[in-house]
């Protein structure tokens, strides 16, 4: 077993570092979310910076499944703040948080696999939290059913570019926090 990896498995809690981490990238997420999400449009889609940050600390700090959940839950209630139905972010962010806590653990070898992981788990818990959104808010205000197929587009193009913004910053933010990247093998 590699030491990171060690290290990893003998973690009892979530560090100071890690907390930090991942108040600085939701309050980023928030912050891009108020004044760059609404010049960001792209036929409807647009990132959700929330949920892009939210998915990045996962990645980056890797911990518990229990502590994904509460990420997601205080992005939720981050989520209260802005425009929108309220209460229904505090179920749709824990899900995508507790979707990405649970695929993160897929391994990957390489540092061209891990970006890519991050991408596609990213993907993943967007659509999971858009998903779930889509369908409470329908269910909640009672329209047609069929109108919820004109949400899928946007669901899957603001998980594409959550996707993309993630693994933008994948290597970055990495370096920036001095953790390991694997190697491509030789």
């Amino acid at each position: 077993m590699e030491k990171r990896e060690l290290a990893q498995t003998e973690k009892k809690g979530i560090s100071l570092q890690d907390l930090l981490l991942t108040a600085v990238l939701l309050a980023a997420g928030a912050v891009l979310k108020f004044f760059v999400g609404t010049f960001i449009n792209f036929f409807g889609m647009k990132p959700n910076f929330i949920i892009a940050m939210y998915c990045m600390a996962i990645v980056l700090i890797r911990p518990k499944v229990y502590y994904s959940l509460i990420i997601g839950i205080i992005a939720g209630a981050i989520c209260q703040f802005f425009p929108g139905t309220p209460y229904l972010n505090f179920a749709s962010e824990a899900a995508g948080a507790l979707a990405m806590g649970l695929l993160i653990f897929i391994p990957a070898k390489s540092k061209g696999m891990k970006i890519g992981l991050a991408a596609i788990t990213t993907f993943v818990s967007t659509v999971i939290s858009g998903g779930l959104y889509t369908v409470l808010l329908f269910v909640f205000i009672k329209s047609d059913p069929s109108a919820m197929a004109a949400y899928v587009p946007i669901v899957l193009g603001t998980a594409t570019l959550n996707a993309i913004i993630v693994a933008a910053l994948y290597v970055p933010l990495m370096k920036a926090l001095k953790k390991e990247i694997i190697e491509e093998e030789k």
